[in-house]
């Protein structure tokens, strides 16, 4: 009987042949197989336990299931179809059901900790012990020492916190799909960049809508298309119009979140309380570099207050140049005018227009200067497939192999980098196999993919991307090479599987090389002239860098205050019908005052709230790792910032360890010392270099 492609454990994945309707035999069967494996070892007697029939026997116990669940979810991002959606939710509640009773089983857990308690155990070392001590905090951390009546009502639990979640993240993907704006008078389109302009109008081609002789323009929530029209665009009733729509994602019938949100946050709590943690934030931040919530709290806390003078500074000075240009008193401005004014104060103090720097970044380009730099700093090839030689699931992506200075293969990956209606926002990385060392000394090669929503190529002219969706793809990469650069034979505790706090460290060091002259200068070329970036454009734009930066620091401090509040603070939260009000009044101290206030983005916050736990309580992370990344480019701006060894260092002490040692060690190792929280400040422009 041919193997299912979902279960098909071949390196080249046959994407044509991953259909909804084999999704639900494929995971029956990997489940079916992965309870026999945990049943296997829950049976062992218990004279003969050893770490090879416990331990590794449940590392490699849900091989199966998690490469053809990841399949699933991962087609659900980039492809989402009405089948595959059905199929995926259909199965959800099972899968984590499933992935939930592995610790609440009695018995498995009884011989885990009956070896773990071993001299055999005690003797382990290294990565193996490092495995152990993880996987008994993780047991212990997911209810394994409840009673049998707890340890079914978490069960229970997991499985609604997994559909809950699910159908929070469904309602901001469809409820950014419904929403269009359609313009037939080109005059109302003044200000806006040509290439969004023409991207409007293919766009509205693309659905049939308008001709040549009456063009349409057709604008949406994605945003390729939101941030060019609420920066640039001089109608202020249409900028309204569009922001009133993306407030309203998730918080409207029929894709309202609004009753969701507190039962999430209710069934959290109780997680939390089932385990013996005041709150969701200290159950999800003990075994972080936090913590636990309060000093994740303690550390947002700090920030805000070394950045509130600058940023009642930066509000106030938006408002005095808007009323300048008004001929009128300073006042609150509207949340739609925001990124509209500040784009004409940054022009008017630097003359920078973020549309002069788009040329110089065509996408290709882009693409082979971030290779060519990591090909110098970490010493790797990166080698790109001709189109045609390895299915793809879309046209548009491409696939790359990714090789050591030896000619070793290390890992391949698939790019996806323009937006789709099938393909969810935002940018991410994610990974479909996870190789490493094997036994006999050879090496199996990592799997990996990142996608994301970039402006896309128009007609004959390439894609040409802003400086931020520059940074977005060298952050990515980050991530992509902390998994294929992995070297840990436990699979389990390679690449991006580290504490949250610490995932973001790669991604987000990766984006300090989109600052250097001499990097840029690799691959920022007009895409007609090939002429590198004028002088006096740099001059302006790194001079802008760090414009409105304490408004950009409060934003994010913001968002991670305010995820911490709803989860150190639940039982208050998941009481109210609503809690948008509550939780905007958490955070109104880190808001830039508008008239009319901006609701928070509390029901179409998906990093927190369309995962049982993803962001959930660690959005600190961002910053956390933020202070951690600009502390270890440090490094480079002394010794190089092409210097190979200093990359050695990064890849043989960080990138290749993944979770086999405490990421507070491994930092140590790479810098020979804490992390200093004033590098992020200085970065940032906010105290004195």
């Amino acid at each position: 009987m041919p193997v299912s492609p979902f279960l098909d454990p071949s390196f080249q994945i046959r994407w044509s042949k991953l259909t909804a309707d084999q999704i639900a035999p494929a995971i029956e069967d990997a489940l079916r197989v992965s309870q026999a494996a945990i049943d296997r070892i829950a049976s062992q007697d218990l004279g003969s336990l050893s770490y090879e029939n416990t331990f590794l026997a449940l590392e490699h116990a849900t091989e199966a299931l998690n490469v053809a669940w990841g399949k699933v979810t991962h087609l659900q991002s980039v492809a989402d179809s009405p089948a595959l959606r059905e199929a995926h939710n259909a199965m959800l509640p099972k899968v984590s059901a499933f992935y939930a009773s592995i610790p609440l089983n009695a018995a498995l857990w009884e011989r885990l900790k009956r070896f773990s308690e071993t001299p055999a155990a005690r003797a382990l070392q290294g990565v193996h012990r490092r495995f152990l001590d993880e996987t008994v905090a993780d047991f212990r951390q997911q209810g394994a020492d409840l009673s049998a009546e707890k340890r079914a009502r978490l069960e229970a639990l997991q499985s609604e916190l997994a559909q809950l979640t699910q159908k929070y993240s469904e309602n901001v993907l469809d409820a950014t799909n419904a929403w269009q704006l359609l313009i037939d008078d080109e005059a109302r389109l003044a200000g806006l960049p040509a290439h969004a302009k023409a991207a409007a109008r293919r766009n509205a081609e693309a659905k049939g809508i308008g001709s040549a002789d009456k063009p349409v323009w057709r604008f949406t929530l994605h945003m390729p298309s939101q941030e060019p029209f609420m920066t640039y665009l001089e109608d202020g009733a249409l900028r309204q119009q569009m922001w009133e729509a993306a407030i309203a994602v998730g918080a409207r019938e029929p894709h309202d979140n609004t009753p969701i949100i507190p039962k999430i946050l209710a069934l959290r709590a109780e997680k939390a309380e089932l385990l013996g943690k005041p709150h969701f934030s200290d159950l999800t931040l003990e075994r972080r570099m936090a913590k636990s919530g309060a000093q994740a709290l303690a550390f947002v806390a700090d920030l805000q207050q070394r950045t509130q003078s600058a940023f009642h500074g930066e509000c106030r000075e938006l408002e005095i140049f808007r009323a300048q240009q008004a001929g009128s008193d300073p006042e609150p401005l509207a949340p739609w005018e925001l990124a509209y004014w500040s784009e004409k104060l940054r022009k008017a103090r630097y003359d920078l227009d973020e549309e002069q720097l788009r040329p110089y970044f065509p996408m290709d380009r882009v693409i082979s200067g971030l290779f060519e730099i990591a090909q110098r700093v970490f010493r790797i090839r990166i080698i790109e497939c001709p189109a045609g030689a390895v299915e793809v699931w879309d046209p548009q992506v491409k696939y790359y192999r990714l090789e050591d200075g030896a000619g070793r293969h290390l890992g391949s990956f698939y790019a996806d980098w323009y937006p789709r209606e099938s393909k969810r926002g935002g940018a991410w990385m994610n990974y479909l196999i996870t190789g490493g060392p094997r036994p006999d000394g050879s090496r199996e090669p990592h799997l990996g993919l990142i996608c994301g929503n970039m402006t896309p190529p128009e007609g004959d002219r390439p894609a040409l991307l802003t400086h931020n969706e520059v940074e977005t793809v060298f952050h990515e990469f980050g991530h992509l090479i902390h998994h294929l650069l992995g070297d840990v034979e436990i699979k389990s505790l390679n690449g991006v599987n580290v504490a949250w706090d610490f995932v973001e460290l790669p991604s987000q060091l990766m984006e300090n090389w989109c600052w250097e002259r001499e990097s840029l200068d690799l691959f920022a070329r007009h895409f007609q002239t090939g002429e590198r970036i004028p002088d006096a454009l740099f001059a302006k734009m790194v001079a802008a860098k760090n414009f409105r930066s304490a408004c950009a620091m409060m934003r994010q401090l913001a968002f991670a205050k305010m995820d911490l509040a709803l989860h150190m603070r639940a039982g208050e939260f998941s009481r109210l019908p609503d809690v948008e009000p509550a939780a905007r009044a958490l955070v109104a101290d880190c808001l830039m005052p508008t008239e009319p206030p901006a609701p928070t983005i509390v029901k179409r916050f998906t990093h927190i709230f369309s995962d049982p736990v993803g962001y959930a309580s660690g959005y600190y992370s961002y910053k956390w790792a933020e202070v951690l990344d600009a502390d270890a480019f440090t490094r480079f701006q002394r010794e190089g910032i092409f210097n190979a060894d200093v990359g050695a260092e990064f890849v043989d002490r960080i990138l290749s360890k993944g979770n086999s040692v405490d990421p507070a060690e491994l930092y140590r190792s790479f810098m020979g010392r804490e992390p200093d929280l004033g590098a992020l400040l200085r970065r940032s422009g906010l105290v004195d270099s």
